[in-house]
């Protein structure tokens, strides 16, 4: 069960997410973008395609991402990948942009789908914290931004967040 935490973090250790999905479930991952970020510096990038149920897409999803059917029918699904990534969540500073409306119900549904109890983690959104939508703040910081693939926009998010976490130390 995620914990909402408002207290800064103690160091500059955390794990930045991004999902694209399917179709309009939560449940429906395709791919999944993670950065772990330890003491202030990238020390993971996993970026994963993912089969979502039935392998089953809306086409207006297909034009925003760009991923398709064909592209996830032969790869794993997401109980199958939750062991390569859980270490990166499971007890951890989790960062996500929109992650409270998006990415953290994408991790609590999928694994409700696979019947995988989800793990606690303290979740950090900067999209409350700056108050905008990524790319506008990607365009403005100059970060470099391949919007709605997962890894660019984990990337995105953990500088975006990093800079925060900086801005508190001054």
């Amino acid at each position: 069960m995620m914990r909402i935490q408002e207290q800064l973090i103690n160091d500059d250790s955390f794990t930045a997410i991004d999902f694209e999905t399917a179709q309009g479930k939560r449940f429906s991952i395709c791919q999944v973008g993670l950065v772990r970020v330890v003491n202030g510096k990238i020390d993971d990038e996993v970026n994963l395609l993912v089969q979502p149920p039935d392998n089953y897409y809306w086409s207006n999803f297909i034009d925003i991402h760009g991923i398709t059917p064909k592209m996830t029918a032969f790869a794993p699904t997401f109980d199958k990948i939750w062991n390569k990534i859980e270490h990166h969540i499971s007890g951890q500073n989790v960062v996500a942009h929109n992650g409270f409306c998006f990415d953290f119900p994408c991790i609590s549904h999928t694994l409700s789908y696979y019947n995988i109890e989800p793990p606690d983690f303290i979740g950090h959104d900067t999209y409350k914290i700056y108050r905008s939508n990524l790319a506008s703040l990607c365009q403005i910081h100059k970060i470099p931004l391949n919007h709605h693939d997962a890894l660019s926009d984990a990337r995105a998010c953990a500088s975006l967040f990093l800079m925060h976490l900086n801005s508190l130390k001054k």
